[in-house]
């Protein structure tokens, strides 16, 4: 290319993108605008302060001088009694803010339960300043909903979209009080959805990078139609403040639960029986899959729905009710959804072969007991493994709550028990797929174990059941 050429390329190439500039900025990105979005929703979401009662004693202690807070079993908190006395109890009034959103002109009001749990007096502020006086018409802890009344009529109302049609990538749009800030609109993109969270096995969270802060929990998460698509709720934040992991209780299961508060004032869920875990790369190879996929069960409860139905531990259920299981987080909210005496077909993978079982739910227990266990005595070495175990004495059986079998990993020395994950302490119950009678049968089991492949096991540990994979490498020759 001579020069005149590339002068004349290179000045074509400046024009255009001259042009492309000088365009509105609509036609070169289309960015979302919120105004109207906003306009139009922010009339349906309420600012919502609640009171608490808190009682303490005081202390006489010399003026300046406060009591630091101690452990409850501190030594230290006898020598402040000896000295300054047990204290005077005084009442104060701690007050906490939250947000919400109108679902029915009759005062009807959606927000989380944490917004709302303990409060003495419940206040909502409505979009034109007014103020009422709300009654909790009921609270679900486990999806962290509730559901609130005030005397007013002739209300806005919002309106209800679908989660289940939400997009990953897809704009959304929060409204609510950060910090007290009333009507603060924040904006971001659905980050994924179906998310798991500890200790909320039953709601499957859509995550966002929506900004969303204290104050904000309870109010509504919008879609760009202007639907409420979810209810805000958690943060994950190492510093108490927003660092781009928000989630929202998806709107069908938040109204789900409205709607049974309001007609009987509690909430029931599907029940199972079972105790899961997520299938690894490892467990996949020994269970026979191409790849990791399904809930494992790690326990069947006595006496429960699973237990009737047949399921077994060691059981991979791929499917429930016609919904493939990917991962054992999204069996639990598929469960619970399912309503209490209906029957579900279940498919299962057991012993390479896939079944179908029928089960007719039980309703979710209020709490679920979770076995624990311990350590100690009669030796036995597995050296094959790299672990010692011993009989299981009778108060540890006790605590686990299991029957007959089983041996008790006392050492945990370098080997393959190690690297699976095996801990002393640990409980071996099923060993490939086999229930453990005693030691002897366990060290029949170990020398008969195959080399170079992932053998499935099943260990008893406090917290409760889980399976792991030991792969027994071949010996060198």
């Amino acid at each position: 290319m001579d020069i005149r050429t590339a002068r004349g390329f290179f000045g074509l190439w400046g024009l255009l993108l001259g042009l492309s500039l000088a365009l509105p900025a609509q036609a070169r990105h289309q960015m979302p605008d919120f105004v109207d979005l906003v306009k139009e929703t922010r009339n349906v979401v309420v600012n919502i302060s609640t009171t608490q009662t808190i009682k303490r004693k005081h202390h006489a202690l010399p003026p300046g001088m406060e009591i630091p807070d101690l452990p409850k079993d501190s030594p230290f908190g006898e020598l402040f009694k000896h000295f300054f006395g047990e204290g005077e109890e005084q009442e104060y009034n701690a007050n906490s803010l939250g947000s919400g959103f109108i679902i029915s002109s009759d005062g009807y009001i959606l927000t989380n339960n944490h917004v709302v749990a303990g409060a003495d007096e419940i206040v909502v502020r409505l979009s034109d300043r007014s103020e009422y006086k709300a009654k909790l018409v009921g609270a679900d802890k486990r999806s962290d909903i509730a559901l609130l009344k005030i005397d007013a009529k002739g209300l806005p109302v919002a309106r209800l979209g679908r989660s289940a049609d939400l997009q990953v990538g897809e704009w959304v749009l929060a409204i609510g009080s950060p910090f007290g800030f009333d009507y603060s609109a924040t904006a971001g993109i659905v980050s994924a959805k179906g998310r798991s969270l500890p200790k909320e096995n039953y709601v499957p969270f859509i995550q966002t990078d929506v900004a969303i802060n204290p104050g904000n929990s309870g109010g509504p998460l919008f879609n760009m139609d202007g639907e409420v698509v979810g209810v805000n709720s958690q943060i994950y934040s190492r510093t108490g403040g927003y660092m781009g992991l928000s989630f929202a209780i998806p709107i069908e299961v938040a109204m789900d639960v409205a709607h049974q508060l309001k007609t009987t004032g509690h909430v029931t869920r599907g029940w199972l029986g079972v105790l899961i875990q997520d299938v690894t790369r490892d467990l996949a190879e020994s269970f026979g899959l191409k790849k990791p996929r399904g809930a494992l069960v790690a326990k069947v409860l006595p006496d429960s729905p699973a237990a009737k139905a047949g399921i077994q531990v060691g059981d991979i259920i791929l499917e429930f009710n016609g919904h493939p299981v990917d991962r054992s987080s999204s069996l639990p909210p598929i469960v619970g959804r399912t309503p209490v005496g209906k029957k579900a077909e279940v498919r299962v993978l057991r012993n390479g072969k896939v079944i179908q079982l029928s089960i007719v739910l039980g309703e979710l227990p209020p709490e679920e007991e979770i076995a624990k266990g311990g350590s100690q005595p009669h030796r036995a070495s597995s050296n094959r493994l790299g672990i010692v175990v011993t009989k299981v004495p009778d108060d540890i059986r006790k605590q686990l709550g299991y029957g007959k079998g089983g041996v008790l990993v006392t050492r945990v020395e370098p080997g393959p028990a190690g690297r699976a994950g095996i801990r002393k302490g640990d409980v071996i119950v099923l060993f490939n797929r086999q229930r453990v009678q005693g030691i002897e049968h366990f060290r029949k089991l170990v020398r008969k174990a195959p080399a170079g492949h992932a053998i499935p096991v099943l260990v008893q540990r406090r917290g409760g059941p889980v399976f792991l994979a030991i792969r027994i490498e071949p010996e060198k020759k």
